[in-house]
């Protein structure tokens, strides 16, 4: 019987990585309603490295003319004066991006409750698809997080990280199933 679980969770563990590596790799850019920004880390209102080529990513979008809106994200964590959708959304305006354009989620602390928020901005603005920018390692659970509230997301990786290691993607799997058993 144990055998026969471990087996199992062997099985479960593979498919979920194997999938999880090939959606990192996919690049489904299209045009979309908006481009939905995923947060990162800020320093004192300055985008870390890891927003700041998400943000870039996102401008390259937003210039293509592949949406009309972004939408940034992030809560304040443990800065008090800054959140990562505020910072975003100020560092995106700064480089040319009409503040009308620009919805900045300043609330959530995860990206479960990131695609809550988003998925009822959405709504209530009439949108329904969007290209989430992240890292390519986090597309797999963010294009099923928005599925859960009705939002097509296609998957917009910032490019240098279109090939995720094996250890982000064991990260992952861990976070996809805390996710889908509601530990999270």
């Amino acid at each position: 019987m144990i055998a026969a679980l471990l087996l199992a969770l062997a099985i479960y563990i593979s498919i979920l990585a194997i999938l999880i590596a090939r959606q990192s790799g996919r690049d489904e850019t299209q045009p979309a309603d908006v481009i939905v920004i995923f947060g990162a880390a800020e320093y004192s209102g300055k985008p870390s490295p890891v927003l700041r080529a998400r943000l870039d990513h996102a401008l390259n979008l937003y210039n293509q003319h592949l949406a009309r809106m972004i939408i940034t994200t992030g809560g304040a964590g443990q800065d008090p004066h800054y959140s990562e959708g505020g910072v975003a959304r100020e560092y995106l305006v700064r480089h040319g991006v009409s503040e009308g354009q620009v919805i900045a989620e300043t609330q959530s602390t995860n990206t479960e409750r990131a695609s809550e928020r988003i998925a009822n901005i959405m709504r209530t603005n009439h949108m329904s698809t969007c290209l989430a920018v992240s890292d390519g390692y986090h597309m797999f659970r963010i294009k099923r997080m928005m599925a859960e509230h009705g939002i097509t997301a296609y998957a917009s990786p910032r490019p240098e990280t279109r090939h995720a290691g094996w250890l982000m993607i064991a990260r992952e799997v861990l976070s996809f199933t805390l996710w889908k058993l509601h530990i999270t």
